[in-house]
């Protein structure tokens, strides 16, 4: 088969489109002809060398990918020939190899895709989609909020819009990269305030973000992609009576739940998540692209031949 493989860690060139024998599954696995491949941005950083989170860097030479869709075409000793042929998706947790025409799960791990769902959904929802519902459950939001998303163009962004609205899009739309972005959204609010704040960015977005709550706000806090946590101070949270809450791994006892509803979720039409498409044999430029902030949505790879159907 065909996979990107990491030999040293570094540059998005590090990620080489290579031939590697084939994945036989084990006992309790079975092997996915794969349709769809999830990237994330802990991808990035774990190729990089850099260690961000409870993910260990993995050992080299490493095949990266956390998050697989496709056809079940083999079982292991001690899973149920009827699974072969059936379409699935799966996390493979801190196992990766999921960059590749095949991969290998844990039969614990899969859940079954609707004929009706798209490949590409399924592998955006069983990863990014289960974060954005946990995180949701957590900022319980009201029709009377008014919501505030940083990196509202990411994976995790675009479905919390679409929870906030009902619809993809916003009301009011900045780049945060640019100056006074804050005093624009002021502006454009005119006599309301920010009562949540979803923040992945964290550093001075974050703290930008934070200054824009009004009494009682809740700040919810799930990442910091530019490289720091948003600085909060008790002084912050004692003037305007705040709440921030750390997302971190209060999900993790959670997660398949989690996965399912958020598969549940796209399956009825409620969450479906905006995917940008690169080839598998790009998986560099996919990098890099993630890297610049120059995607949108969940960036997904798809092998050679595939249709993601």
């Amino acid at each position: 088969m065909y996979a990107i493989s990491l030999h040293a860690f570094g540059a998005p060139e590090n990620l080489q489109y290579e031939e590697v024998p084939d994945p036989a599954p084990g006992e309790d696995q079975v092997r996915i002809a794969v349709q769809a491949s999830g990237v994330h941005l802990i991808d990035t950083t774990l190729r990089s060398g850099i260690q961000m989170g409870p993910l260990p860097l993995p050992d080299l030479p490493a095949i990266p990918g956390r998050e697989v869709a496709g056809f079940v075409d083999g079982v292991g000793p001690g899973v149920d020939d009827e699974w072969t042929g059936r379409r699935v998706v799966a996390h493979l947790g801190p196992a990766s190899a999921g960059y590749a025409e095949l991969a290998v799960a844990p039969v614990s791990a899969l859940h079954e895709v609707p004929d009706h769902v798209d490949f590409d959904v399924a592998v955006a929802m069983v990863g990014t989609g289960r974060t954005a519902v946990g995180i949701l459950d957590v900022a319980a939001l009201t029709g009377d909020d008014v919501v505030l998303v940083t990196a509202a163009a990411g994976g995790l962004g675009t479905l919390f819009l679409q929870a906030a609205r009902n619809a993809i899009g916003a009301d009011v739309a900045v780049d945060y990269r640019e100056p006074g972005w804050a005093d624009r959204v002021r502006e454009a609010l005119g006599d309301r305030e920010v009562s949540v704040v979803l923040d992945g960015v964290g550093g001075e977005a974050g703290r930008a973000a934070m200054a824009l709550l009004g009494v009682a706000g809740r700040h919810i806090l799930f990442g910091w992609s530019a490289g720091q946590p948003t600085e909060i101070t008790t002084a912050d949270l004692m003037g305007r009576g705040l709440t921030v809450t750390a997302i971190g791994p209060r999900l993790l006892p959670n997660l398949r739940e989690l996965a399912t509803r958020a598969l549940d979720e796209a399956a009825a039409g409620h969450l479906v998540p905006v995917v940008q498409h690169f080839p598998l044999e790009r998986a560099a430029d996919a990098h890099a692209a993630l890297e610049a902030r120059a995607t949108y949505g969940k960036v997904v790879l798809v092998p050679a031949g595939v249709r993601n159907s």
